[in-house]
């Protein structure tokens, strides 16, 4: 927990910086694709993954450390030949899992949130689920552990491979050459976040792209078909602690709903998106027909908000920053009490960001919660022993942005719906 804590708090300034640096080049050459509010939507679901992963709230089935233990017929040192095939390895892992997410009803919930966003730039690539609880695939890493390739390499390789499929999620970079033949590049990926018919469920590969060549599942970009990006049951939110749920909701509902025991029961392990028959027309879901003939989610939003949310997002990556470096030193089980308040944080702001009415009494129960945790300990996790006016800088924080948002409930949301209703 501690390595990986330390790991992202390298690598998320860097991300950020390459968004900005998306973003501004977006402005210049007068194709922004990078709308900010869409953005602090995706950089809050990286928020609430990496806080998800860190903390370890996840549970593998098999372990690759057993499954080494018990097949492994020659062992392999840590050098550059081992990381290597643990890289080749884990790509074919991540081909196979990235498809089968695709195509399984159960499946898809924990991949949906990776393809809400209704854009596609660097931003979106941060859109990780919280939803994925449990490792089903471990054994999909079975020629890495017939070698011997060590656990620690498994563990370094993983998330150098998630970071390396952060590039390519951009619209600014056309085709390039030869090395579309190779490699996962833009138009690829483009291809694979696109809803046109011609594109759905295409190019699952995550770096190497003769995975999808190999079996079947390689489109190109076509330049008389422009991908449209989001899901086709769109998610209407930038919450991404809902959007994470929604898919699993909607099964719920339809095998309790369910008149037959086989649909109870089948929904789960069905085409993603299955439902039993006639469910369309007795429980209607909202589904994008004409992908060329919608209108994109929460696209009429007054600066203030939009600058608020930035600036929301940009103190929560403070937090959640203090948050990795210092694990060790707040331990267990406070990282849980620590997590679970970026957790209201972002569900809190975003509820905001969607003009929720609700917005203030979840702000209110953030505000309550840090007061709670300031007055039991004393201190913000040790905040003080740095900074000795942390508790005070905190509470005027979220005492200000408790009023901030009884200000847009009551105030800015009103005045925008009556312009609204008089335009």
């Amino acid at each position: 927990m501690e390595e990986y804590g330390k790991i992202l708090i390298i690598a998320t300034p860097v991300f950020l910086v390459l968004i900005i640096i998306e973003k501004l080049y977006g402005i210049y050459k007068k194709e922004d694709t990078a709308p900010l509010i869409d953005s602090v939507s995706s950089i809050s679901s990286g928020i609430t993954n990496s806080v998800k992963d860190v903390l370890g709230l996840s549970l593998t089935f098999i372990s690759y450390e057993w499954l080494v233990s018990k097949i492994a017929v020659y062992h392999l040192e840590a050098n550059v030949l081992s990381y290597c095939i643990a890289f080749f390895v884990i790509d074919f892992y991540g081909y196979w899992s990235h498809r089968l997410a695709h195509q399984i009803n159960f499946l898809w919930n924990k991949h949906a949130i990776h393809h809400s966003s209704e854009e596609f730039n660097l931003a979106c690539a941060l859109r990780q689920p919280i939803a994925s609880l449990v490792n089903l695939f471990t054994f999909l890493l079975i020629p890495a552990a017939l070698l011997g390739v060590p656990a620690t390499v498994i563990a370094i390789t993983l998330p150098l491979h998630l970071f390396l499929q952060f590039w390519y999620h951009t619209k600014h970079i056309k085709k390039m050459g030869f090395i579309e033949h190779i490699l996962v590049t833009p138009s690829h990926h483009r291809v694979h976040h696109a809803i046109n018919p011609e594109y759905l469920d295409k190019n699952h590969s995550q770096i190497f792209i003769f995975w999808d060549k190999l079996f079947g599942t390689f489109q190109e970009e076509l330049e008389e078909v422009p991908p449209v990006f989001g899901i086709t049951r769109p998610a209407n939110t930038w919450n991404p602690i809902r959007i994470n749920f929604q898919h699993l909701t909607l099964l719920i509902k339809d095998a309790w709903r369910a008149p037959k025991w086989k649909d109870k029961l089948t929904i789960w392990f069905k085409p993603t998106g299955w439902r039993p028959e006639n469910f369309e027309e007795l429980y209607p879901v909202n589904k994008i027909e004409n992908v060329y003939d919608f209108e994109k989610y929460g696209t009429q939003n007054s600066q203030k908000l939009v600058y608020w949310s930035v600036a929301q997002v940009l103190i929560t990556l403070l937090f959640v920053t203090y948050l990795f470096d210092n694990i060790a030193k707040i331990g267990l089980p406070n990282i849980f009490l620590y997590g679970f308040f970026i957790l209201i944080t972002i569900y809190s702001y975003s509820e905001l960001m969607d003009k929720s009415k609700y917005a203030a009494f979840w702000e209110g129960f953030r505000f309550v919660t840090a007061i709670g945790i300031i007055s039991y300990y004393g201190d913000w996790f040790g905040l003080n022993t740095i900074f000795p006016f942390a508790n005070y800088v905190i509470i005027a924080y979220l005492t200000f942005s408790f009023f901030v948002s009884i200000y847009f409930v009551s105030v800015d949301f009103k005045t925008a719906q009556n312009q609204l209703i008089h335009s």
